[in-house]
């Protein structure tokens, strides 16, 4: 089963896919969260310490992997994956020089080929991205390509996932399969 979560940013997003990911892992399955943040200052690093304490006794393995979300796998294909998120993946590979200013103009194609590389050698992987790209608003030339990137990142996942969930105020929207597709005994 792969699941691709988006929605607005604080909206649940982490929370719903732990427990999506203790849904796919049962009682004894492995479960691997593939940490992408990157944390640059103090917000970034109390995010991290939140999401952290809100696993804690859920028996995820962390794995810290700003870049490379491919790695991953080598911690086996029959663990859950729960990717959190897209949207600091494809920020940390675009930036992955930190002495530039420039985007690395191949790092959505990185990007791409390792989070496909994910879902297709996993049995079971959650995605979760931010859905920052659907606004009126024109924003200077970095963020619309950075918006650009992370949709297009976000259309490959959709074209390979079993369900995509929005969050919407914390409400799920099934735009790809539903709920009664999470059952247990139902994952392909």
């Amino acid at each position: 089963m792969k699941v691709l979560l988006s929605g607005g940013c604080k909206n649940g997003k982490t929370g719903t896919a732990a427990d999506l990911a203790l849904r796919l892992a049962g009682t004894d399955g492995r479960r691997i969260y593939a940490a992408t943040m990157i944390p640059y200052d103090d917000e970034d690093r109390a995010r991290v310490s939140r999401h952290i304490e809100e696993r804690a006794g859920m028996g995820f393995e962390t794995l810290e992997i700003g870049r490379n979300i491919a790695s991953a796998l080598d911690a086996g294909p029959d663990a859950v994956y729960l990717v959190d998120s897209v949207t600091a993946l494809l920020l940390n590979e675009m930036f992955s020089d930190p002495e530039s200013a420039e985007a690395d103009p191949h790092a959505v194609d990185r990007c791409r080929e390792g989070l496909l590389r994910l879902a297709a050698g996993a049995k079971h992987a959650i995605f979760v991205t931010d859905y920052i790209y659907s606004d009126a608003e024109r924003y200077d030339s970095f963020t619309e390509t950075y918006r650009k990137n992370l949709a297009s990142l976000d259309r490959a996942l959709a074209s390979v996932c079993d369900i995509v969930i929005e969050l919407c105020a914390g409400i799920p929207v099934f735009h790809k399969g539903s709920a009664a597709d999470l059952t247990p005994g139902r994952e392909s």
